[in-house]
């Protein structure tokens, strides 16, 4: 049996490789063992333990691969609603939010990895991810073989109502009366024809593209950074649209392209985000980001006097600081952006709907919008790379590199503070950074930069390689 290890933010592997009905029917039952120890701690009865739901991607065979899963947590008792389509993670999550009697949530979902790749994520209660602890217990608990038990679900419609919250939360009739026109990029994922349709509710022109029902994804992997957003920086301008919108493949991520063909990354879009909840809809409260986060954020929030809290990567961090309360908006670099006041996750729609809601109501374009914010915190330049390297020297990296590689300068630039909370980032002069970490997902070692210019990002990416890799 596969060896069965939760990641970043679930578990993961290939279709008919070590994703299989038995590795499933052993995750999910080991899940349901643990969801129900919780459920039996706070009081409830064996005999009715609670509702779990449960959904799904647009994986191949993801509904059927779902249902097993479902029939596998009812066995234990459980109320199971499932999903009666494929629907984003952040639909999951809030619709077991809004659920008194639910006690928690199984995603089938492998999130941005390729079109080959499906996986479990766990939900608690108010919708946020499993901790490393209930993790740890699902992972003791597993089986060696499948169990036979089967229980009833329940098909549900989880969209609907979950849609009609998002329309509700964002400025409608400024969306309308801007006369917006969009090119929205799902890219083969579960926010296929949500998000479109939400837009065009709401008074947008949307062209959507990568939306046809393929679950090769063309190719396509389905994170909303270069290469693969390509086609939506080639169709915004081609059509001359206002601008684009990509999500990932479970549609708890954004990313973003101007009315030029510039790719809006996430470190932008959240900056630029939190000015938008804070100056034009009042909100207040902490804002919670990654170790991995732009320097351009700490800008911004020392600009509007809000609290700035940094978390190792995984949005699960941020998840527990939303938890302790006074959180306005907690994101990732990877482009997964949360409003505790929706729901404990993060969610792609929602973020592209606040975008619109940003142009509508300060008359910009999403270039404009950008520029301003420049011009307000200045203008920094990110990337990151995988870099897949051997078992020795992953072990190197893990041993030696992360807890003390220690140089005085990288690049020419003078080493200014340095993290190991998560891999190791050094922070430069000028605000420039440099991070690497094990990948939490995939057996890569990741490496992030920031700095004033391109030229320079390329260096500090090439010199952190190097490192690795001696």
């Amino acid at each position: 049996m596969a060896d069965i290890h939760f990641g970043t933010d679930g578990w993961r592997a290939i279709i008919g490789d070590d994703f299989t009905n038995e590795n499933l029917v052993r995750v999910a039952d080991a899940a349901a063992r643990i969801f129900k120890e919780e459920a039996l701690a706070s009081g409830r009865s064996a005999a009715a333990p609670g509702t779990l739901i449960v959904g799904h991607d647009c994986r191949l065979d993801a509904h059927a691969y779902a249902r097993l899963a479902a029939e596998v947590a009812a066995s234990h008792g459980f109320t199971v609603r499932l999903t009666q389509d494929y629907c984003p993670t952040p639909t999951l999550c809030w619709s077991v939010a809004q659920d008194n009697d639910a006690v928690g949530g199984i995603m089938l979902t492998s999130s941005h990895n390729p079109a080959e790749y499906l996986g479990v994520k766990l939900r608690m209660a108010d919708g946020g991810a499993a901790g490393k602890g209930f993790t740890d217990r699902v992972e003791a608990a597993l089986s060696e073989a499948p169990t036979v038990a089967r229980g009833a679900c329940e098909e549900v419609d989880l969209m609907t109502p979950y849609l009609d919250v998002l329309k509700q939360r964002v400025d409608g009739e400024a969306i309308r009366n801007s006369h917006l026109r969009v090119v929205v990029d799902p890219l083969y994922g579960a926010g296929r024809g949500y998000l479109a349709g939400l837009l065009r509710d709401l008074g947008v022109e949307v062209c959507e593209i990568n939306s046809d029902e393929d679950p090769t994804f063309d190719g396509l992997h389905p994170e909303p950074i270069p290469p693969w957003v390509d086609r939506c920086i080639a169709k915004v301008p081609e059509l001359g649209y206002d601008a684009g919108f990509i999500n990932d493949g479970d549609a708890d991520r954004i990313g973003a392209v101007d009315e030029h063909g510039n790719f809006v990354n996430p470190h932008r879009i959240i900056t630029l985000l939190v000015s938008h909840l804070a100056e034009d809809k009042g909100l207040t409260g902490r804002v919670v980001s990654t170790i991995t986060a732009s320097a351009m954020l700490a800008r911004q929030c020392k600009r509007l006097g809000l609290e700035l809290t940094s978390t190792p990567v995984g949005f699960k961090w941020i998840y527990a600081e939303m938890e302790k309360g006074d959180v306005m908006l907690g994101g990732e670099e990877s482009g997964g952006i949360g409003i505790p006041g929706h729901v404990m996750e993060r969610d792609g729609l929602l973020m592209a709907l606040l975008l619109a809601e940003t142009m509508a109501q300060r008359g910009m374009s999403l270039g404009q919008l950008v520029d301003d914010m420049f011009a307000k915190v200045g203008k920094l330049e990110f990337d990151r790379r995988g870099l897949a390297i051997t078992e020795d020297q992953m072990a190197n990296f893990r041993s030696a590199i992360v807890p003390s590689y220690a140089p005085k300068s990288v690049c020419g630039k003078k080493v200014v503070a340095v993290d190991r909370r998560d891999g190791v980032k050094f922070s430069l002069e000028g605000d420039a950074w440099v991070m690497m970490r094990p990948s939490g997902t995939e057996p890569l070692v990741r490496i992030y930069a920031e700095a004033e210019t391109v030229d320079e990002v390329s260096d500090l990416l090439d010199a952190a390689a190097a490192a690795v890799t001696a």
